[in-house]
């Protein structure tokens, strides 16, 4: 797929689906990535919230594919990517608040290249996988540090509701090797890797989840996250930017 950054926005208190175009946005009937897409009106950026850009069943998430970040947590990389699932509700968007839960005492950013799907498959082969894809974006694979080590497994510690920022947009063409990936908090640049440090690259990992699973329309990937993960406290505020994609920022709160 070739063309503008596309997403979502809310405007008049609905979801509309769009392309983005400098100060513009181009309303659209479906999905950029749908077929036969109408463009419905163009509204101005300023009067218009932009939403996380898709709406995933499910959002695939994929662990230690950076070795420096295994290395930092002290776990082994394994033969096969580790692989788990965030829930389609702890997805936001930009500008959403972050929510640290009570029950946590440690929240880590985790800053990674989405990758998003463009149609139902299964089974991809490396010479079918590009054309499965709708394009990518910002992701942070939000968790809950203390509770993941305390669980054993994930599922808990990646799953609470604003646990998966997406956003702000979407891009047609995957980001070169050497474009970074990294999170700033408060300014402050604290996690960075190029996405050619990838043990597994996101095409690569694309084949391997659709040999375990069907993928949907609009569902999700996150590639994995550089060394330097590190706490967010309520009142600060997570930027993550992966070169040539966009630039994805989030304050930090708690529940009240």
């Amino acid at each position: 797929m070739n063309g503008p950054s596309w997403g979502r926005v809310e405007l008049e208190g609905h979801a509309r689906p769009c392309c983005f175009d400098g100060d513009a946005v181009r309303l659209l009937d479906r999905p950029a990535f749908a077929e036969g897409v109408v463009e419905t009106g163009v509204v101005p950026l300023a009067e218009v919230r932009v939403l996380a850009p898709v709406e995933p069943s499910k959002v695939v998430a994929v662990g230690l594919n950076y070795r420096a970040h295994a290395d930092e947590l002290a776990m082994d990389v394994k033969a096969e990517p580790i692989i788990f699932l965030k829930p389609a509700s702890s997805v936001v968007g930009p500008g959403d608040v972050i929510v640290c839960p009570p029950r946590s005492d440690q929240v880590d950013y985790e800053a990674e290249l989405a990758l998003v799907v463009g149609r139902r498959c299964r089974h991809l082969t490396p010479a079918t996988a590009p054309g499965a894809v709708a394009g990518y974006t910002c992701g942070n694979d939000v968790t809950a540090r203390d509770l993941q080590r305390t669980d054993g497994q994930w599922t808990r510690a990646k799953s609470f509701d604003t646990f998966c920022p997406l956003g702000p947009w979407v891009v047609p063409g995957a980001p070169p090797a050497q474009a970074r990936v990294s999170a700033t908090v408060d300014g402050r640049v604290v996690q960075q890797g190029l996405v050619g440090d990838m043990i597994v690259d996101p095409l690569g990992l694309l084949v391997f989840v659709s040999s375990i699973m069907t993928l949907e329309p609009g569902d999700v990937l996150l590639t994995g996250t550089p060394p330097g993960v590190g706490p967010l406290a309520p009142g600060q505020t997570v930027t993550v930017e992966v070169e040539g994609v966009g630039r994805l920022t989030n304050p930090v709160g708690s529940a009240r």
